[in-house]
């Protein structure tokens, strides 16, 4: 099990994934963070880089934040 620290900037024109000096990543959605929308985008953003099933990704905190760790299972 891996724990991501990200930082998401939700109504971006285009998505992008860039990973900062220390170690965290900053995620840019389309997505406005309305009813969920950008958390379920991240959700398939990283699932769809990782390889790995939706199913196996978790918001563990900062669900209504803009920084967010994020459990991943199968890493």
């Amino acid at each position: 099990m891996k724990v991501l620290s990200i930082k998401v900037k939700p109504n971006s024109k285009q998505q992008a994934i860039h990973q900062e000096g220390d170690g965290s990543l900053t995620i840019r959605l389309k997505s406005p963070p309305v009813d969920g929308k950008a958390n379920q985008e991240l959700i398939q953003l990283l699932a769809k880089e990782l390889n790995v099933p939706k199913s196996s990704i978790r918001i563990k905190s900062g669900a209504s934040s803009k920084s967010k760790l994020v459990e991943i299972d199968s890493l």
